[in-house]
């Protein structure tokens, strides 16, 4: 089974989010508004338990922290995504180093960990630029504050579903 380790923010951030997805990306059925703390990888069972233990003990060693999210992004020219980005991206960094250190890492990539929140993916080079220029005239100003991470498992169908969630202490 794969598996992931995501955040979800505040349901007034969602809420901005979910219509933009649901027109701009073609897999919003598939998991919620969401920052991806933990790319999916592969774990057994055995695995699976362990990091369940990590991922408690990391939980209680953190406090809930503030994200803001103040402007729309793009990951282009390597991908044509489009983001809802922070202003300030560390303690998401450091929560994502905090539970890659714990579990097994994903392939390398191309790319440095950035927390974003996918609004669009999957455009054409034409379209990704139309939406993002319309984008980026909109005012962001969305905060909330995260207190938990959620373990999610991908189903047969790719749907993401909820297995655990760890409350930051």
């Amino acid at each position: 089974m794969f598996y992931g380790i995501a955040v979800f923010p505040s349901q007034e951030i969602a809420e901005i989010a979910a219509p933009l997805r649901k027109r701009y990306d073609p897999r919003d059925f598939l998991i919620r508004p969401h920052l991806t703390v933990y790319e999916k990888q592969e774990w057994t069972h055995e695995q699976l338990n362990d990091a369940i233990a990590v991922l408690h003990s990391i939980a209680g060693a953190w406090k809930p922290f503030p994200l803001h999210f103040n402007r729309f992004s793009s990951f282009y020219p390597a991908s044509n995504v489009i983001y809802m980005a922070l202003s300030d991206p560390e303690p998401m960094r450091r929560l994502h180093e905090a539970i890659a250190q714990g579990l097994p890492r994903p392939l390398p990539k191309p790319y440095t960990y950035t927390p974003h929140l996918t609004v669009a993916q999957e455009l054409g080079d034409d379209e990704l630029h139309d939406v993002l220029s319309n984008l980026k005239n909109q005012t962001l100003d969305l905060q909330c504050t995260v207190d938990r991470f959620t373990l999610l498992r991908q189903e047969q169908n790719g749907v993401w579903k909820t297995i655990s969630e760890f409350v930051l202490s």
